[in-house]
This record gives structure tokens, sequence and C-alpha cells, in this order.
């Protein structure tokens, strides 16, 4: 990491503390006189054994030199620890908002980034990569200061008093800087080496618990086992190097330290007479010696601690500078739908060079109701997705009313916009809190009329606890069947302009299905629909059928129509199998 990125990193990381000034400069203020109380008491100790032991013994002197090193005691740790305070006050803080910053930009981006970024490096980016920055205010940028404005101050003093002694105390310090160098060295790439088993870790645990029945139906917990005991290992093998780094650094330190208070002893031992050097004195430079390297050793410490602050900033920001996202830049609110919606030459990919659709054209009337069928990777489930604005449309134009639907606010379009998927996400929470999702605006009273409408409401109450059970994580508790028919419940009770099905009934039992054929009768209603279908007892009273093929359409035309012309793609589907291929 160069000298640039650094600075520039520094300043992004920094104008976090603007809506913090006075907490920041307070802390600032603190270190100040921190630093300048450190070297009080050695002053101190000095002059009450030069003037009131041994020889000068003076006993009022002696208390009252006590009774200052004990006050300066007292000082020094209130205000250390009213900085701790502070300090990691502003770093809580900080992190708190950039944790909120970084979960609302998420929110923001496309599906297409989600397609192609594992979740568990998401989640090790918002809870660890972001905790770890906490301790650059904590023990970073401020206490480092600090601690050279502390050194600063140690030296000048130590020359001011005898530059003779000062200078020998001083001269293993190159040395130091060597080993300092040197550790810091080793352990940037043990902190990078940790922070990517972290990531690697929790990205292989969220996907095998989440998949843990997919790998218990296969019979691969050996195997994954396995895999976890690699990655873990690789985890370990990072933490050990770092550890080694440290084993290594501080008794060298120890040892520097300890070579300069002999070199002090030592002198001072040959020439106390010639040079005036007393007790006082002597016990002195031992002391800054001491204090001196403390804060050296310490500072290697926190400049690593800022290192590993500035690999998990540089993480944090690159999703901060992701700009995957759908512009919402619309003025245009939609509410009701008018006339009808386009499709007008609309191509997309996924990937460079592989479109999914090709030059589609289609149109949807208010109040009808539509059904796309196909074999799988035809391009149904696309059409959805762009309509919803999901994904952005490579060439063409998608329109409702003859508007542009980038013209539309996002929310107004989404809100408008209600989608019942097969795989459906339901949260560790309550079945009303599943079907408002949280939303004030939505009543208990509304949710219960709702679910009476479209025939749902007895469904709800043979659940334990009915509205009030606690739905266990992704919905494990529940059938596909259950799932779907709180999902149903939850796109009616949002009262949407546009209802869309996306392959609902694929994996449901004929109860369910008849219980959601009727729902999706009234949900669809005098209202526009569309239905990607799987069984053909979901499409059968639809307006309209469009026929897609490796991204295509091939054929559009009434249900009766289709099944009535035998060259038609559909009725060959429909003769191949009761149940329509996708």
């Amino acid at each position: 990491m160069n000298l640039n990125l650094n600075t520039k990193l520094i300043f992004r990381i920094l104008s976090y503390t603007k809506q913090y000034k006075k907490l920041f400069f307070a802390s600032v203020l603190l270190t100040i006189i921190i630093a300048s109380f450190a070297i009080i008491r050695p002053l101190l100790i000095k002059n009450v054994l030069n003037d009131a032991v041994g020889s000068n013994k003076n006993i009022n002197h002696l208390n009252f030199y006590c009774l200052l090193i004990l006050i300066s005691l007292l000082l020094d740790a209130a205000f250390q620890i009213l900085n701790i305070r502070i300090t990691s006050l502003i770093g809580q803080n900080i992190i708190n908002n950039l944790r909120n910053q970084v979960y609302k930009h998420i929110l923001k981006l496309k599906n297409a980034y989600f397609d192609n970024t594992p979740i568990g490096m998401l989640v090790t980016r918002c809870i660890s990569d972001i905790e770890s920055l906490s301790d650059v205010f904590a023990q970073g940028f401020i206490v480092i200061a600090g601690d050279i404005l502390m050194l600063i101050i140690f030296c000048s003093v130590m020359l001011n008093q005898n530059w003779a002694l000062a200078l020998l105390a001083f001269s293993t310090i190159p040395f130091l800087f060597i080993a300092t160098a040197l550790f810091k060295r080793g352990v940037k790439k043990t902190f990078t080496m940790v922070r990517n088993a972290v990531s690697n870790l929790n990205t292989f645990t969220q996907e095998h618990i989440t998949g843990m029945s997919l790998v218990q139906i296969f019979n691969r917990q050996k195997a994954e086992y396995e895999k976890f005991k690699q990655i873990n290992n690789e985890h370990r093998v990072a933490n050990i190097k770092s550890i080694f780094y440290y084993s290594v650094f501080f008794p060298v330190v120890d040892i520097l330290a300890g070579c300069s208070i002999a070199l002090v002893i030592w002198y001072a031992g040959f020439n106390a007479n010639k040079h005036n050097i007393n007790l006082g004195d002597l016990t002195f430079f031992i002391m800054m010696v001491n204090l001196m390297f403390r804060p050296i050793r310490m500072l290697a410490d926190r400049l690593n601690t800022l290192q590993m602050g500035f690999v998990s900033a540089e993480r944090v920001f690159k999703i901060l500078d992701t700009n995957e996202i759908i512009e919402d830049t619309g003025k245009i609110k939609f509410t009701k739908m008018k006339d009808k919606i386009s499709f007008k030459n609309v191509s997309f990919s996924y990937t460079k060079n592989v479109e999914v659709l090709k030059n589609i054209n289609f149109e949807i009337k208010k109040g009808e109701s539509v059904a796309f069928v196909g074999a799988t990777g035809s391009g149904k489930s696309t059409i959805i997705n762009l309509l919803s604005r999901f994904y952005d449309i490579n060439n063409g134009i998608i329109e409702i009313d003859n508007i542009n639907i980038n013209k539309y606010t996002l929310t107004s379009l989404r809100q408008n916009t209600g989608v019942v998927l097969q795989d459906v996400q339901l949260f560790n929470d309550t079945v009303f809190n599943n079907i408002t999702l949280n939303n004030p605006n939505i009543s208990y009273n509304k949710v219960v009329e709702a679910t009476k409408e479209i025939g749902l409401y007895n469904y709800i109450l043979s659940l334990p606890n009915g509205f009030d059970y606690v739905v266990s994580e992704r919905g494990i508790s529940l059938s596909a069947g259950q799932k779907q028919l709180i999902a149903f419940i939850r796109a009616y009770v949002y009262n949407p302009e546009l209802f869309i099905l996306d392959e609902a009934t694929a994996t449901i039992d004929s109860n369910t299905e008849e219980l959601i054929k009727i729902a999706t009768a009234k949900i669809a209603h005098n209202r526009t629909s569309i239905i990607i279908a799987h069984r053909l007892s979901t499409i059968k009273n639809v307006d309209k059928i469009v026929v897609l093929d490796k991204g295509q359409i091939i054929e559009t035309d009434t249900p009766f129509n289709l099944l009535n012309n035998k060259n038609s793609k559909f009725y060959s589907m429909y003769h191949l199998s009761n149940t329509i291929e996708v």
C-alpha cells in the first residue's frame, strides 16, 4: 500500500469525524495533556530523591513531593479514563453510522451484484471489517499522535537534564526502528491473510449451513467437513504467523530497553562524581528509558492496528464505491395503470455477449391476464425482473402507459408490483410481520380482511397462534405450499396495480394448489396480471399466452386458439405432458 493511497484513506476515514468535531478536539486536547503529564512524575521523583532523601532528608519536602506524585497519578488516571471513553465513543458512533451507510448502499445494489458476490463476504464487510475500524479511533490516529508527542517531550527533557546520559539512552533506538519496520512489514501481510481467511470462513459457513439439506441429501458431510477444516486451518496459520511476529518483537524491545538502562548505569557508575550525577538523576533516566520504550513498543502495535483498520477500510469503501446500482432518477409517481405495458425491441444479457432476451416485443393491456410459458432459460423470469427494474435492459424500451419505466420513481413502481415467487423468502418473525414486512401503514384488521377476501383466513388460523406464529429462519418450519400462501397474502395486502405470479405452483400439493387457484382468481380480478406458468391449471383462464423459446417470442394467442392449433408449439408442449416443462 503506497503512501498516496494511505493518505487518501486516512482523510476519507477522518472525514467521518466531522459530525463529532467537539468530541474529536476534546480528545486531541486530552491527548496533549496526558503526554505532558507523563514527564511530571519522573521529574518529581528525581527531585524528591535529590532534595528530600538521604543526606538531604527533609520530611516536609518528602510529604510535599509524595502528595504531588499522588495528585499527578490521580489526574493522569482521570484524563486517561476520560480520553478512552471519548475516543471509544467517537469510534462506536462512526462505525454505527458507517454500518448504516454500507447497509443502505447494499439495499440499492442491482441483483446482478448479488449474483456475483458471496453473501458471507458481504456479511464480513458489514460486521467484522467495520468493527475493526473502531480501533482506528480508539487506538489509532489520536493515540498514536499522543505517543509521538510524548516521545518528543521525553527526548527534549532528557537532553536538557543530561545530554550524555540521554544519548546513551537513545543509542539502541536505531535498532528498535529496524525491528519495528520488520515487525510492521511482517504483520501487515498476516493481517491481510487473517482478514481474507475470516471472509472465506464466513462465506463457506453461511453457504453450507443454508444449504445443509442438500449436503445431507447427497451424503457430502465428510467432504464438506474436510473443506471446512482446510479453510479453518488457513485461518489458524494466518493467526499463528501474526502471533509469531509479536512473540519475537516484544522481547526484542525489552532487550533493547535493558541495554539502554545498562549503558546509563554503566556510564553513571564511572562518571558520577565527574559529571555530578546523583541518585535522583540516575533514577530519572532509568524511569525515562522504560517510559520511552513503552510508547515506542505500543506505537508499533498501534501502527499495525491502524494498518489492519486500513485493510478493513479499503474493503468497506470498495462496497461503497460500487456503482452497480439501479439509477432512481425518475420523477413520475406510478399509481394507476391506465392503458398498457409495452416491451419494444427489448434485449438483455446477464453476461456480456450472451443474450437472454432478443428483440422482444409485446403488449399487455390494462386488466389483461397474460401467461408466459417456455423451457428453462427461455427468458420468462427475466421479463418480470426487467419490468420491476431489478435489472436494466441493454437495448430497447419498456413502457407503462406509453411512459418509459425509467421515468417512474423506483419506489412507486415496485410498490405497485406484487410478486409471488416460487422460492418464497420468509424471515424469522411472526406470520403477520412476514405479511406486512413491518409496514406500519398496514393494520392488523387490514391483513385479516385481506385473508378473508382471498379465502386464506382459515388457513392462517390453522397455524399455531395464527398470525402470531413465529416462522423459523428462511421459513423452513413451513411447507412450500404454506410459504406460497403467505406470499399470496403479502402480495394482496399491498394492493398492487400489477400482479406477477412466477412459477409459484411448481412445488405444491393439489390441496394447496386449489387454495392458490382461488386466491389467484381473487387477486387477478380487475387487475393486470402476469403468470409464469408451470402447471396448465394456472393459465387455462388467462386472456393470452406468450410462448418463449431461447429468448424469443415464437407465438402469442389465447389458450383456446393455441390448444386447437396442432401446429403450435404450445399444443406440442401440452400434449407432451400435462405439466408444462420449464
